[in-house]
């Protein structure tokens, strides 16, 4: 049985707009279901944003072999930095009520009273907002299937890049 790659252009824009489909259920799980993100969850979605960034220049430049490749390892970048912020989350969500971090000041709040170092220090080692399940699917939290999301895009800009003889 043979797999038929997409070009590496259609399998960019591939991942751009899944990334933007992404962001879209974020924005309709925070608006239409009433889902505040909390600090992680929107450095996830920086996350995807840059993600989707990244692919949508790679598509529009149409890489030969060796840019196709560059751009995967960019993209691959992105999304491991996500995953990381998704896999922290998920951690954090996993623990018992008694070793939870207590809720801390909201992002808005420290992006205007701490240096960006601190904050971002803060924010990666979670609060108590962050620890709360307020959505499932399957049994899983969001930041589980941002995460599965995250390595689907790894695997496929890998695959796309470096599948081809």
């Amino acid at each position: 049985m043979k797999i038929t790659l997409p070009g590496y252009r259609a399998g960019f824009f591939l991942v751009a707009l899944a990334c933007t489909g992404a962001m879209a259920f974020a924005l309709f799980a925070q608006y239409v279901m009433g889902l505040e993100p909390c600090p992680l969850c929107i450095f996830q979605r920086v996350a995807v944003i840059a993600a989707g960034l990244v692919a949508l220049i790679a598509a529009l430049t149409n890489p030969g072999r060796t840019g196709a490749r560059v751009w995967a390892v960019l993209v691959s970048l992105a999304a491991l930095a996500g995953g990381a912020v998704s896999v922290r989350h998920v951690w954090l969500q996993s623990l018992p009520a008694d070793q939870v971090p207590a809720c801390g000041p909201g992002l808005s709040y420290m992006l205007e009273t701490m240096p960006m170092a601190t904050m971002l220090g803060k924010v990666l080692k979670g609060s108590g907002e962050c620890a709360k399940i307020d959505w499932t699917l399957f049994g899983q939290s969001m930041p589980f299937w941002t995460g599965v999301f995250f390595a689907g895009i790894i695997v496929w800009v890998m695959v796309v890049a470096f599948g081809r003889r």
